[in-house]
């Protein structure tokens, strides 16, 4: 589904824009092409396709690929034009997409694993696919030779991937729910870290490797933020999800983290808040309200002639209470508590209305969802899942307006000393865009006019670290 992205506290939904149908089976990865009106999508049904997008606004297969085996992931390198497709007999296929879209050639196949393939991500630095399958095992193969460089198995199977491509470390995330933290070399890997805080298995993650963020969804239909970059063991929870949470993308300039659900649910959370880090829960042997034992302390039951009480915990505090002490319910963003939780009688009375005020937006997919794909330059969102409908949508959460982002083509344009200038008017308020337009210093001298309107700064971003700066707060009008 592709959708148009708003700044923040608009509240408009994803706005669907086509829906691409064709496929007779689940579709396991959508793609979209970046700077093209195209989408890549795999499926069960053993075909890839590339769909590009006619004059009539509807999406056409250009090309038509049969596998032997259902495909089960994918991963596309724009500059090289490279498609890597992880199949359910756990062969990794590579192919060359020609520059119209119109023909694809088959390069190699990779033996990477001996059960179904669940992630891949490519390395043109170091000339890696590296990939996780059923299998229970991380492999890495050279993508010249063809090669097995190596392998890490761990106890269950691996089911999703991330990779830092500067430090060359790997994220796998596996159905017990634990990600383990990989250093990968030429021919072997050394175990950094593992991360346990989901109590089920782990569905999708995104790593930031700007803030140096990972970010985890899974069965238990929660995220985890995991603040790998502070060194200090931070995390933070978000419960918004009633399904398992199948897709994650952050949004660095905005500070989104957009998650999508097997039920169709699309979460926007506000990461550009001070949020609170859910406690531990406190283990005791009665509650810690009213002191009442609980069912299993048999020697404080039978000293006090008192039957046994179950227990329970409080999200804001985390102590271990009886249900009489817990019996109301709250949410409370800030913890990451999107709809009511338990909490303590105490705790209940110290949450304010305003602490209770939502930090994510909820939005309905209306189809399964499996995978999603966002191309944040466009503001445009891929959904695909179980129903075999691949969804574009315009993401109504992010910074780009259509009228800006014509802005931007035309300024582009002027970029090209050649051309005559001409009249450009922008939106009376507008965000201007982060993305390398030589600088605005050389551009804006060539418009003949530009209206009076007041350029606002994105949330979050340093004026001092952006070539915008000069531009901050002050009104947007010269002459040639």
């Amino acid at each position: 589904m592709a959708a148009e992205i708003h700044s923040r506290p608009q509240s408009s939904r994803p706005v669907l824009l086509s829906k691409i149908e064709g496929h007779q089976d689940a579709v396991t990865a959508a793609l979209l092409i970046p700077k093209e009106d195209g989408v890549i999508t795999a499926s069960e049904d053993r075909t890839i396709r590339v769909w590009l997008k006619r004059d009539s606004g509807q999406y056409w297969p250009s090309i038509y690929h049969t596998m032997a085996s259902p495909c089960s992931a994918m991963a596309y390198h724009h500059d090289s034009r490279r498609i890597f497709v992880g199949q359910d007999n756990g062969a990794v296929m590579e192919f060359h997409v020609s520059e119209d879209f119109n023909k694809m050639n088959f390069i190699k196949t990779y033996p990477a694993h001996q059960n179904r393939v669940t992630a891949i991500i490519f390395s043109l630095a170091t000339e890696w696919v590296i990939s996780t399958g059923h299998d229970k095992c991380v492999s890495w193969m050279c993508t010249r030779s063809g090669n097995m460089l190596g392998r890490h198995f761990f106890s269950s199977w691996a089911s999703c991937l991330q990779y830092d491509f500067d430090t060359q470390y790997a994220f796998v995330g596996d159905y017990s729910g634990q990600i383990t933290l990989l250093k990968l070399e030429q021919s072997t890997c050394s175990v950094i870290t593992t991360l346990k805080g989901h109590e089920g298995s782990i569905a999708c993650l995104w790593w930031d490797p700007i803030q140096r963020l990972l970010f985890s969804g899974a069965s238990d239909n929660s995220v985890i933020m995991w603040d790998i970059g502070g060194r200090k063991g931070r995390t933070l929870l978000l419960q918004g999800h009633h399904d398992r949470v199948q897709a994650l993308c952050y949004l660095q300039l905005t500070r989104q983290l957009v998650s999508c659900s097997s039920d169709g649910g699309i979460a926007v959370w506000n990461m550009d808040v001070s949020r609170e880090e859910a406690p531990q829960w406190l283990e005791s042997d009665s509650c810690q309200k009213c002191e009442q034992p609980f069912f299993w302390n048999i020697k404080q039951m039978w000293d006090t002639k008192t039957l046994g009480l179950r227990q329970h915990h409080c999200r804001k505090c985390g102590q271990a209470v009886c249900g009489k002490c817990s019996s109301k319910r709250s949410s409370y963003p800030v913890m990451g508590f999107e709809f009511q939780v338990r909490v303590c009688d105490s705790c209940y009375d110290s949450i304010k209305d305003e602490d209770r005020t939502s930090l994510a937006t909820f939005h309905e997919g209306k189809h399964n969802i499996s995978h999603m794909s966002m191309d944040v330059a466009r503001g445009l969102m891929v959904t695909c899942g179980t129903d075999r409908v691949v969804k574009e949508s315009i993401n109504c959460i992010y910074v780009m307006s259509p009228t800006l982002q014509t802005c931007v083509e035309i300024t582009d344009k002027l970029a090209d000393p050649s051309l005559s200038t001409s009249l450009v008017a922008l939106p009376s308020k507008c965000i201007l865009p982060v993305r390398p337009l030589f600088t605005v210093q050389l551009l804006l001298p060539r418009f003949s006019s530009l209206s009076s309107g007041l350029c606002q700064w994105p949330p979050n971003l340093s004026p001092s670290s952006c070539p915008y700066q000069p531009f901050l707060n002050m009104p947007v009008k010269t002459q040639l």
